[in-house]
């Protein structure tokens, strides 16, 4: 089979039997058609031609390229070498046995308490001013995603018993746990919703200024402008609450098991991250709380 045929199945195979969203959908092929130029280049046009070797020179090729990216790429020949297998395309799959690079993982960047209590610091004037105080109190409240909250409808929201309903990665429903401030300020935003929509309907939570539901790029938007008249780092975005939010509980105590509940995170692995601290960090709360780290003159 032509590879250009191969990608095309296997692109269909995972929109509907693997039910891959649109976003990793097109991931996936720009991965393979980069894969396909540079096997094209080598006059490889059909899967069965395809050896391992021209696997590592296509990695090897891309060197100059972010560790995070190459692995990427590597993943999804491997999905797309299974893939041929496993419908009998090919006899053997020729990635098997190609390791991934090693990835250097880096702590999650947070936001102090002290930080988050500035930033949730806000004066409560305009509707506008309600809202925002309700999805940054809900999203360091609940650690949600950004696209998890521009997606919530007013039905999302249990208040009886104080539960949010999540639709996450992979069309997985999960229900997390509203705090008290998250459950006061999502109701003094309801107050003030109707008068946000303006003579349409819209059953989405959170509303922009034209009575729609808020998207991604306006919650970006919002917390920038947050930001700047808080005077705090303007690199902070929306993942930076989610980071803060597991952070602080592991930091409190919390058991992993339930945060990567909370997170909808697949893997634990995923959320074992957070419970890495530099070594500057140990050094520091060794010194400081140990009873026999000084010796007394």
């Amino acid at each position: 089979m032509s590879i250009e045929n191969a990608i095309k199945d296997f692109i269909n195979y995972c929109i509907f039997e693997k039910g891959l969203s649109d976003k990793t959908k097109d991931s996936y092929l720009n991965d393979l058609k980069v894969y396909q130029e540079f096997l094209s280049n080598r006059h490889i046009h059909d899967v069965e031609r395809i050896s391992s070797d021209d696997i590592k020179d296509f990695l090897k090729e891309r060197s100059d390229t972010e560790t995070t990216t190459i692995a990427h790429n590597l993943t999804v020949i491997k999905n797309f070498h299974t893939y041929l297998l496993k419908v009998n395309i090919t006899k053997d799959n020729v990635s098997e046995f190609i390791e991934r690079p090693k990835l250097r993982k880096s702590l999650p960047k947070t936001l102090s308490i002290e930080d988050i209590d500035k930033l949730l610091d806000i004066k409560l004037e305009r509707e506008f001013d309600y809202r925002n105080k309700a999805m940054l109190e809900l999203m360091y409240g609940t650690g949600l995603r950004v696209s998890e909250i521009v997606n919530l409808t007013v039905n999302d929201i249990d208040m009886t018993n104080c539960l949010i309903r999540v639709m996450g990665k992979g069309n997985k429903e999960r229900e997390i746990p509203l705090g008290e401030y998250s459950i006061y300020y999502i109701q003094k935003y309801l107050e003030v919703r109707p008068s946000m929509l303006k003579k349409a309907s819209c059953d989405k939570l959170f509303l922009n200024n034209h009575g729609q539901g808020m998207t991604r790029q306006g919650f970006f938007k919002n917390l920038k402008q947050i930001l700047k008249e808080k005077g705090l780092n303007p690199e902070v975005s929306p993942h930076t609450l989610r980071h803060s939010f597991a952070t602080h509980l592991v930091n409190r105590g919390a058991d992993l098991r339930s945060i990567q509940e909370m997170l909808g995170h697949s893997d634990i692995s995923t959320t074992k991250i957070y419970t890495r601290v530099s070594d500057d960090k140990v050094k520091q709360d060794y010194f400081e709380y140990h009873p026999r780290s000084h010796k007394e003159e």
